[in-house]
């Protein structure tokens, strides 16, 4: 079959791929709908992931789908059921595990080939984060499991609740989350973030507008005007808007570092300020079981909807690309992959 092969630094290729046969404990998954993903982005200009992937390698993670294939040994599942399937899963063995931190499993056994036609789940995966689908759930809002999974932790992390003032930095896939489950708990939302179409889209899921900050002017601008949030959700990940975040933050506030920084990167703060401001700074990283399942009932809530994140569409074909020119700044939200052509 045809599936999508990351082979370096900003090389892809759409290559005749075999289809392995099925192991104990696994399933063969239909792909109906793959989304394309900030982290792939980071992982095709990169060219490697040390924790989730090594190319040469299969490529993309965002996906759901119909289950073609069942191993014998698997029970609860049948061909035909409806899926979603999210990109890990824990040991639940190691230390992390026994203190409900699972997204920092010691041995997480990451998931990628959802640009194809099929793709096999581990048994792992099959016994901890597949998930069966509502038969009215849309395939598509369906594929925005994993990354809203994400969002889920950082929203609990940050203890979001009704009335806060939220500062969302970066309008990309995650800040739109962020802004869509902040205001579905009653907060008031703003937004800092680039890109016509992206900020449109805040706009439309009920954010308010303030400049970029990613540049000296936007952020003295912001801070001239004096207004400080309950809380800073920071997604884009540059040290300079993590450093934005902690001057933005009010008095006895949070900090969600979310969006991670390259690797290497370092980052200076003002200690009395972070002291005598009694401000709380946390990082936000993967997800778990139980944010995963809680992401597909946001989805099926219709609290999130891929009418509100895809933008867009290509074949498998034209899959490399399209991510060349997201690499050069194409700022699309997110594009839904066709991947049987």
């Amino acid at each position: 079959m045809k599936a999508v092969v990351l082979r370096g630094k900003e090389e892809m290729q759409v290559e005749h791929v075999p289809s392995p046969p099925l192991q104990a404990g696994e399933v063969r998954v239909q792909i109906e709908a793959a989304l394309t993903c900030g982290t792939d982005l980071k992982v095709f200009k990169r060219g490697y992931h040390a924790k989730m992937l090594i190319p040469p390698t299969r490529f993309g993670h965002e996906f759901s789908g119909a289950i073609a294939e069942v191993a014998p040994e698997v029970a609860g599942w049948r061909v035909g059921d409806r899926v979603a399937v999210a990109n890990s899963a824990p040991c639940g063995q190691c230390f992390y595990c026994h203190q409900r931190q699972e997204n920092l499993c010691d041995d997480l056994l990451f998931l990628n080939g959802a640009y194809a036609r099929s793709i096999v789940v581990p048994a792992r995966i099959v016994q901890k984060n597949l998930l069966r689908l509502k038969p009215e759930t849309d395939f598509a809002d369906a594929a925005l499991v994993e990354p809203l999974a994400c969002v889920v932790l950082g929203v609990e992390d940050a203890q979001l609740r009704a009335g806060q003032r939220v500062l969302v930095i970066g309008a990309g896939p995650i800040g739109l989350m962020f802004v869509a489950l902040a205001k579905h708990l009653g907060c008031q939302v703003s937004v800092a973030g680039r890109g016509k179409k992206r900020l449109e889209t805040a706009q439309r899921l009920g954010a308010d507008l303030l400049p970029s900050i990613e540049g000296p002017a936007g952020l003295e601008a912001v801070l001239a005007s004096g207004t400080r949030f309950d809380a800073v959700i920071e997604a884009v990940g540059k040290p300079e808007t993590w450093a934005a975040a902690v001057r933005l933050v009010r008095k006895g506030g949070t900090v969600n570092f979310f969006g991670g920084c390259p690797a290497g990167t370092t980052l200076t703060l003002d200690t009395s300020l972070i002291h005598y401001a009694n401000l709380t700074l946390r990082a936000s990283f993967h997800h778990t079981p139980r944010t995963v399942r809680r992401a597909l009932e946001f989805i099926e809530a219709g609290v999130v909807r891929a009418d509100d994140f895809v933008d867009g569409e290509c074949a498998l074909s034209e899959l490399p690309l399209l991510f060349r020119s997201m690499a050069a700044g194409n700022r699309a939200v997110k594009t839904l992959v066709r991947v049987r052509e």
